[in-house]
């Protein structure tokens, strides 16, 4: 996910029961996400970290999607996966070289998939500096008087300039200061920091 240039993204908002993916029993709750899960061996603990992927239960995750599902599990809603028409590579070196390409053409990936009824949804969870197909999805749709909540897992930049980009893409939104930052190191044992985080954003 995050290395690539192409780094991990979330939203969270009002419940849309149109849209696909995993369903809990929250009543206002949908978490977006992209993430580009590379192809490694999960035996190979260093390159499960190298590739900011999460091997749970036999399972490979973005780490995106991991953390993703621990919001939904903490605070119920839908999974709603941003995913391409155009279908990323999964070999880190290839992934890296088209994630800084798309970035410094400043490319916008169609999308595959669409939120039905956003305008229902309240509030926003987020992260940065932006993958392209987020950038597509943000300019998707009309955020004005929702509460964008960034969130970001990263390979050592943080949140780099993530709310400004925000701000200025959706100027008529609240970026909100409630954040989480995990390393993709941290990614796999942060089960309780991400729980504690989404319990306190108050959207249960």
């Amino acid at each position: 996910d995050n290395e690539t240039g192409n780094r991990n993204s979330q939203v969270s908002a009002e419940k849309n029961k149109n849209n696909t993916g995993s369903t809990s029993s929250n009543t206002r709750v949908l978490i977006a996400y992209f993430t580009v899960p590379e192809d490694v061996k999960t035996s190979d603990n260093d390159a499960i970290a190298g590739a900011s992927i999460v091997a749970k239960d036999s399972e490979k995750m973005g780490n995106t999607e991991y953390v993703a599902g621990l919001v939904q599990k903490t605070i119920g809603g839908d999974l709603f996966r941003i995913e391409t028409k155009d279908a990323y590579p999964l070999e880190h070196d290839t992934l890296v070289d088209q994630a800084a390409e798309e970035q410094e053409k400043e490319l916008r990936p169609e999308l595959s998939n669409h939120v039905e009824n956003f305008e229902q949804y309240d509030t926003v969870n987020w992260w940065g500096d932006l993958p392209m197909p987020v950038y597509s999805f943000l300019e998707e749709y009309d955020f004005a008087g929702k509460t964008i909540i960034p969130f970001v897992t990263h390979g050592g930049s943080g949140f780099s300039a993530t709310t400004d980009t925000i701000s200025q893409l959706q100027p008529d939104a609240q970026v909100s200061d409630n954040t989480l930052s995990l390393s993709r190191e941290d990614v796999a044992d942060a089960e309780d920091e991400v729980k504690k985080w989404a319990q306190g954003l108050g959207l249960q």
